[in-house]
């Protein structure tokens, strides 16, 4: 089933709700969307529908799968982290300037079809993962 944009949001609290308390030895390393479509719902781009990760790769980074935070100029962004999105591409160099997370670089992250900005890649001091912004995902069919 095909989400349009205007109920993204309703999609993925659906999404959320449905997963919250998946273990987190759900995840298959170096999968693409389309390879754990058995395991989890598909998660697109809201902008143009391209498969970006999967309900099963979320993973708890500092305690919690999903964080609320602002950037340095106060815009606000609910992320969900995810231990792989193999449908964005990271771009820019690596900062540790204002992360979220202690220990962490970041690199910003889009959609590797349209280029919709999507969140953001963190490597450090865990394993690396990947904070997409919730509201820029929808929930598709495998």
């Amino acid at each position: 089933m095909e989400i349009g944009r205007h109920t993204a949001g309703k999609a993925v609290a659906v999404l959320l709700r449905e997963t919250r308390d998946l273990p987190s030895g759900t995840v298959r390393p170096g999968a693409s969307p389309h390879e754990d479509e058995g395991s989890g719902s598909l998660l697109a781009c809201a902008a143009c529908l391209q498969p970006i990760t999967t309900a099963a790769a979320r993973t708890a980074v500092a305690g919690s799968y999903e964080h609320t935070f602002a950037n340095p100029a106060g815009f606000q962004f609910r992320i969900g982290c995810f231990s792989r999105a193999s449908g964005c591409r990271a771009v820019g160099e690596p900062s540790t300037h204002w992360s979220w997370f202690a220990g962490y670089s970041w690199q910003v992250e889009h959609c590797s079809a349209c280029g919709e900005h999507l969140g953001w890649l963190f490597r450090g001091e865990g394993p690396e993962f990947h904070g997409l912004v919730l509201a820029r995902l929808v929930e598709t069919a495998p």
